[in-house]
């Protein structure tokens, strides 16, 4: 009888709590079992691993191995236990030394030929594997998602068998985070003439008040708030995460779709009585509709065609 102990991480929204993978080799008829509440893409993996450790040149032990995933309340799902099950029972069996699994976190799902495939939610797994010290062991694919973690030390492989023979060499290269591309958007130096609008939009922005654009077709109303992210100052980058944005912790896609920027005004057709308008609001902190100032001003063209150019500021009225 042996026991081999690996550590990896589940996910649970923007969270990834730890989970230990006992693998435990004693005498009996073949069979592989797994508990700890897996679902059905956690049971699967037992004909995944053996598949790619029969490819990766490795012996899977003809035993009764019993895989427990802890703890057994919090519900296992996907295929990201695969690489820690199959170092688990390579460890079990003595094909690998498992004094070397301690100081490492693995995350990955396996393909019959031992190839490394990436999961969701690798970013959390970075994070709360740097708390306490450990290596997190990735796929290629998560390698740029992890490394957003600066903190942390994240590795990346592409099949079991590079884990295999860098867990004593440390020899992985480390995960690169992608380059930051920035958006093309407009910027207000591109913007001429209209400058009560100009100032409006500037007292708005630096106070985090809601602004409202309020003139005749074609005097270039989405022309500012489309220009006014640009001229807004970068935030700061966090010294250390404490939570990742929730779009990557879940799964979801991490960039806009084509075509699509953030802040865009997005005018409509509103009915004929109603003159065209367009509302953007500036970013800021949420404040209460009897505590902002409404920015609003008309524009026009610079020929003076149209209702003439003016500026004011108000108070929402209570009683109103």
């Amino acid at each position: 009888m042996s026991l081999a102990l690996v550590h990896s991480r589940a996910r649970a929204g923007v969270h990834a709590p730890a989970v230990r993978i006992e693998v435990l080799l004693s005498g009996g008829l073949p069979h592989t079992q797994i508990v700890g509440l897996p679902e059905a893409a956690v049971r699967e993996s037992r004909d995944r691993v053996r598949a790619a450790l029969v490819c990766a040149q490795f012996e899977y032990p003809q035993r009764r191995i019993l895989i427990n995933l802890a703890p057994a309340d919090l519900p296992k799902e996907g295929g990201r236990f695969d690489l820690a099950i199959a170092l688990g029972i390579l460890a079990a069996s003595d094909q690998i030394d498992r004094q070397l699994l301690a100081n490492y976190e693995f995350l990955g799902e396996l393909a019959l030929t031992g190839e490394l495939r990436g999961v969701d939610g690798a970013l959390p797994a970075a994070i709360a594997a740097a708390e306490l010290g450990r290596t997190l062991i990735v796929a290629s694919a998560n390698g740029a998602e992890a490394a957003l973690a600066q903190h942390a030390d994240v590795r990346v492989a592409r099949t079991l068998l590079e884990v295999c023979a860098s867990l004593e060499s440390r020899s992985l290269p480390r995960a690169v985070p992608a380059p930051v591309v920035p958006l093309a958007v407009p910027d207000l130096r591109d913007v001429r003439g209209q400058q009560q609008a100009r100032r409006a939009l500037e007292v708005a922005a630096a106070g985090g008040h809601h602004l409202l654009l309020l003139g005749t077709p074609g005097c270039g109303r989405p022309c500012w708030p489309r220009a006014c992210p640009a001229s807004c100052p970068m935030p700061a980058k966090p010294k250390r995460w404490k939570r990742p944005p929730s779009p990557r912790a879940v799964g979801l896609a991490s960039t806009p779709p084509a075509g699509v920027t953030a802040r865009t005004a997005r005018p409509t057709t509103p009915p004929a009585p109603c003159r065209w308008s367009a509302a953007a609001r500036i970013p800021g902190p949420v404040k209460s509709r009897w505590r902002t100032t409404a920015c609003c001003f008309w524009m026009s063209f610079p020929s003076g065609a149209g209702t003439p150019s003016k500026y004011y500021a108000n108070r929402w009225n209570r009683e109103r």
